[in-house]
């Protein structure tokens, strides 16, 4: 469901609740209202019979009395009954009336007691409105006037007002929805807006901006927030295309001076050389590979971690050396796990500089390749200073460094992070025992190899850069 829909739903039934709660009893009091205004009518017309049935009991003539009653009957449609004091009716506006069908207040009204308001009247009733008043004659009660209005039009009106208050509480929910939809347009479009930007840049299209936005105050300011952080992200992007296009002249022309020293002759040193040359021209087309949002790159591929690892040390092995420093490998001969290569030489190369560049003269980087019960798994143990807990935290972040180093932008382990996160791998950092630093790089079963490629096949993301 979306924001839209929900921001709808909350307003509605919320206004739905409120307008239940206030119709309801407003709805009752209306009832109740108009039927105290009809029971007080009816209640004048039977004391006014009740003063016309006093004078015939003193005088013991029924017959006027009848008659008025008659006449009372034809103008307001009510029947009306006289009772004596034993319950027996004496004169009636129509016949067939009978003292059990004038219910219990007659026999109240026998009593002596005089009329109570009724009950509210509600459209679906179909009792009769029944109004006593007791007749008394020297003090005594000697009967009483029983009226039995008909509530036809009380229903109807009552009805009437029913409809009119639904009406108007429907019209306020119309209302309310004419206003909420155009309030949460207001306040979504600007976020629809960033939206649909922000799939356009994961597209491909690292130019799109998001426009003007016209809602709140805060969403303007996320949008001007969004569109600077596009523009930041897109100079890193061309930066690193950028930097990574111009570095490959002079290095395939280094290559070419290589390969020409090595046609002399047979040289050692001279093919390390063309092969570390050979290494940073992939590194240089990986990084053109990953500045291109719709290239997701090269997929991880089953590979043999323990080649790969001896080669790095070798290349390391002579800054090792000047700081008479030793490279020791350890673990066994076949590792096999689902990396991408380059991405994991470049990745070991950061892990390898920053042992060779902290740990003591005289000291050893012990790099361990093993097979444990969640994947292949490369370890790189150096005897440093280490780091303190709170800086084993954001020791990946980047351009963090630790505040005694005095070389280097902080971006090494971030970006053997990238790599290896974007093959499925991992990398975490961790105190050695008992002291010096302990970089892990984790790999997952080669069992999970369908999996991963399928996760690699072609998509639109973005790549920060540092």
């Amino acid at each position: 469901m979306s924001v839209r829909r929900r921001l709808l739903g909350l307003v509605l039934g919320s206004m739905a609740v409120v307008l239940l709660a206030l119709g309801v009893p407003l709805g009752m009091d209306v009832a109740s209202v108009r039927t105290q205004r009809v029971f007080l009518d009816r209640l004048e017309g039977a004391n006014r019979l009740v003063a016309v049935a006093e004078q015939a009991v003193q005088s013991g003539d029924v017959s006027e009395l009848a008659a008025q009653l008659a006449r009372y009957d034809d103008l307001y449609g009510t029947a009306v009954a006289v009772l004596d004091r034993g319950g027996r009716v004496r004169a009636a506006s129509r016949p067939g009336l009978e003292a059990q069908a004038l219910g219990r207040r007659a026999a109240v009204a026998l009593t002596g007691a005089h009329g109570e308001p009724p009950r509210a009247i509600w459209p679906w009733t179909r009792d009769p409105l029944v109004v006593a008043e007791p007749v008394i004659d020297g003090g005594e009660v000697v009967g009483a006037v029983v009226t039995m209005s008909p509530t036809s039009r009380l229903r109807r009106a009552i009805a009437r007002a029913w409809l009119t208050l639904g009406i108007g509480e429907l019209s306020a929910v119309l209302g309310c929805v004419l206003l909420a939809s155009r309030l949460a347009r207001w306040i979504l479009r600007p976020v629809h807006e960033i939206d649909v930007t922000a799939h356009a840049i994961a597209s491909g299209r690292m130019a799109a901006r998001a426009p003007d936005a016209k809602g709140p105050p805060e969403l303007r300011r996320l949008a001007s927030s969004f569109n600077q952080m596009a523009a930041l992200v897109e100079r890193q992007r061309c930066f690193l295309a950028d930097a990574s296009h111009q570095l490959r002249n002079p290095l395939h022309a280094l290559l070419l001076r290589l390969d020409a020293l090595a046609l002399r002759g047979p040289d050692a040193e001279a093919d390390a050389a063309a092969r570390e040359g050979r290494h940073l021209a992939a590194v240089l087309e990986r990084l053109l590979q990953l500045a291109q949002p719709e290239d997701p790159g090269a997929p991880p591929q089953r590979v043999d971690l323990v080649p790969i690892v001896e080669q790095r040390i070798g290349a390391w092995s002579a800054a090792a050396r000047s700081k008479r420093m030793t490279i020791r490998r350890a673990g066994g001969n076949h590792v096999e796990a689902l990396a991408d290569p380059v991405a994991l030489s470049s990745a070991l190369d950061a892990v390898i500089d920053n042992a060779v560049k902290f740990g003591p003269p005289g000291s050893t980087v012990c790099v361990s390749v093993d097979r444990q019960a969640g994947g292949p798994m490369i370890s790189v143990r150096d005897e440093g200073p280490g780091l303190r807990p709170d800086e084993l935290r954001r020791a990946s972040d980047r351009f963090w460094r630790r505040p005694q180093s005095t070389g280097g932008s902080g971006l090494g382990l971030a970006i053997a992070r990238t790599l290896l996160d974007h093959g499925g791998a991992r990398l975490d950092i961790r105190s050695g025992e008992p002291r010096g630093l302990e970089v892990l790089l984790r790999f997952p079963p080669t069992s999970n190899l369908p999996q991963i490629r399928a996760a690699a096949k072609p998509r639109a993301r973005i790549v920060r850069a540092g």
